[in-house]
């Protein structure tokens, strides 16, 4: 109604009115008619051409326009964000995978740009990163968490990356890509953690009736590569963890799948309830920045 009072002042119509607040003319002189009825007064009467607000009219219309500045700035505009003084910590959830492929340049760009906040990494089951992230205490899930479905979460493809293998460097297979004959008969070692990263190679490998022989089950992906360096197994992983490795360490080698590798959408993840958060916003936009559409090296 007191949108309606002001907008009348200023058009000095309810034709022109109704066009400003994008309402229908009817709906317009109804509230006038009610703007009357609680005040008691004509507020405005015809003169001409235009309508003429009483002395009542614009008394109220002062009064009217004060009480709109206060809403209008208090609860409308969406607070500003500022990176540089926030000093509130960014808590990510990653895997040990996602700490190696997403944490090093996250780290650099918010120590750049977020100097006073730190940087927590967490690893969650799936029930508390869910509660987590609904609660604020985690911003974002950043990797593969194919149990963060539903209406309550959003997520965002940061790029898609494909599975190669390692084996030792010094390896009597030297062929590169693996040949089908030598990836059936090799000894492999796989990786089985919470962020279920190994599901995408059995699923595929499963779909395809393609047979490994496992000799190794370790819940780190940490350790695996280092097993391999010191024996005859092979393991496959996330190409950007596999060359992560073969540079930190001499006697690895990357070595390419028999068949087309297997791809895994690597995305980040937060609740909806912060979808529109400006400092969720500013987050979530510069590590999409950073990442969107590349594999990383």
């Amino acid at each position: 109604m007191l949108r309606v009072l002001v907008a009348l002042l200023d058009c000095r119509g309810v034709s022109r009115a109704a066009r400003i607040l994008d309402r229908s003319q009817p709906a317009t002189s109804a509230v006038l008619q009610r703007l009357r009825q609680r005040f008691d007064d004509q507020l405005f009467v015809r003169s001409g051409g235009s309508m003429q607000p009483t002395p009542r009219a614009e008394a109220l219309g002062e009064a009217a326009r004060a009480v709109l500045q206060v809403v209008d700035t208090r609860m409308n505009p969406t607070p500003d964000f500022d990176p540089a003084v926030s000093e509130r910590p960014v808590s990510l959830a990653m895997s040990d995978v996602g700490e190696v492929i997403f944490l090093p340049a996250i780290l650099q760009l918010l120590r750049s740009e977020m100097p006073t906040a730190a940087v927590r990494s967490v690893s969650r089951p799936a029930a508390q990163l869910a509660e987590g992230l609904e609660s604020g205490d985690i911003d974002l899930a950043v990797g593969y968490f194919p149990d963060l479905g539903g209406r309550n979460f959003m997520q965002q493809v940061l790029f898609r990356d494909r599975y190669t293998c390692l084996i030792r460097a010094d390896h009597p297979v030297r062929s590169d890509p693996l040949t089908a004959r030598q990836f059936s008969q090799l000894q492999h070692a796989v990786v089985r953690v919470e962020s279920r990263t190994e599901e995408v190679m059995e699923r595929y490998l499963a779909r395809r009736r393609i047979a490994r022989r496992i000799a190794l089950t370790t819940p780190h992906f940490a350790s695996a590569p280092l097993i391999v360096a010191q024996s005859d197994l092979v393991v496959s992983v996330p190409e950007p963890l596999a060359r992560y490795f073969a540079k930190t360490s001499a006697n690895l080698r990357v070595v390419g799948l028999p068949f087309e590798p297997p791809a895994i959408d690597l995305k980040q993840i937060w609740h909806r309830r912060f979808n529109n958060d400006p400092r969720s916003r500013w987050l979530r936009a510069r590590i999409y920045a950073q990442f969107r559409g590349r594999r990383v090296q």
